[in-house]
């Protein structure tokens, strides 16, 4: 199913939610690889772009094959966000997205990311700046509510679409559940009801019969699959099989997962220099490997990883199969 953004047209309908210290180059590249539709970055602090801070530099690093990819900004200064996204807007990058679902306690002590569904003025005016000072489509990322006593995201899609925002997506949990609970769709249905632009489904999606499911039950027109993908880039390509087949097709084995592991590591190797590459691997290594046979002993084992020799050596002994290219 195709999608389109503002006049960014997408193979297909799904996406891969930004995921501060997971959807980095490496990861988005294995994941466009298996048929994402849209990447977005990390986000990016505007504030910290407007200052020059050194770490906002990788982040907003995008390679040619990521592309249609959009780029996630935070703040909540209007007159910052706006310029910034203005500044960035010559990048690399297809839509420009604002954060309003972020649930970290400094993120939203500072009034950014979920802070601002408490503030509705300060969301038009925030939105107002950006659409108006890009040519380039603005889209927003938001919850349910910041709690159960704040359920608006109807009334932040509404100002959202009135602003010239193209597209919204909507995670079905409020920020005082962070990722707990369960995901209340009926949300999202009642946002895609409620406006005209494009709306992008967002909460437990961890396999394609929960996708086939959100679209049904919303009627949205996206989906963003955000923690069932960490370790599971073939969810797009299953998913994507899936909605327009009907067939389900099987999870990778574990001589796929170890040569997907190989290859994600030495994506980040590359970017990242073998030290920070391999420290950062040892969380994904974790993800890829849960539910595997010996997946404890895999978890504790790549905690001290420190390179690829090391890597070959465990993958070759727990995961049997496994056959490193190219090393």
């Amino acid at each position: 199913m195709k999608l389109k953004i503002g006049n960014v047209e997408l193979e297909n309908n799904l996406i891969l939610a930004p995921m501060a210290g997971v959807t980095d180059q490496s990861f988005r590249r294995l994941c466009r690889e298996q048929g994402c539709g849209l990447l977005y970055t990390e986000m990016v602090s505007a504030k910290a772009i407007l200052y020059n801070n050194r770490n906002t530099k990788e982040l907003l690093e995008v390679s040619p094959e990521e592309r249609p990819i959009a780029v996630q900004l935070f703040g909540s200064d209007p007159e910052i966000v706006g310029s910034i996204a203005h500044q960035i807007e010559d990048g690399p990058y297809d839509i420009i997205d604002i954060n309003m679902g972020c649930p970290v306690p400094k993120i939203v002590n500072n009034g950014e990311g979920s802070a601002l569904m408490k503030n509705p003025k300060l969301v038009e005016q925030l939105l107002t700046s950006m659409v108006k000072q890009v040519k380039k489509p603005v889209t927003v990322k938001f919850r349910k509510g910041f709690n159960d006593d704040c359920v608006n995201a109807v009334e932040i899609a509404k100002i959202a679409e009135s602003c010239g925002v193209a597209a919204v997506a909507v995670h079905g949990r409020t920020r005082e559940q962070f990722y707990s609970g369960k995901a209340d769709w009926d949300i999202i249905r009642q946002v895609k009801e409620a406006v005209k632009i494009p709306v992008i489904g967002n909460g437990d999606i961890f396999k394609p019969e929960d996708a086939k499911r959100m679209l049904e039950e919303t009627g949205c027109d996206g989906l963003m699959l955000a923690r069932g993908a960490r370790g599971n880039p073939w969810l797009f390509s299953r998913t994507n099989h899936y909605l327009e087949t009907g067939e389900l097709l099987p999870e990778p084995d574990a001589a796929q997962v170890a040569d997907m592991i190989w290859r994600h590591a030495k994506l980040q190797i590359e970017l990242k220099g073998e030290y920070i590459g391999m420290k950062e691997m040892r969380k994904h290594i974790a993800w890829y490997t849960g539910g595997l046979p010996h997946s404890a002993a895999i978890r504790r084992e790549c905690n001290t990883l420190e390179t690829m020799e090391e890597l070959k050596s465990m993958l070759e002994e727990k995961l049997p199969g496994f056959v490193a290219c190219g090393s």
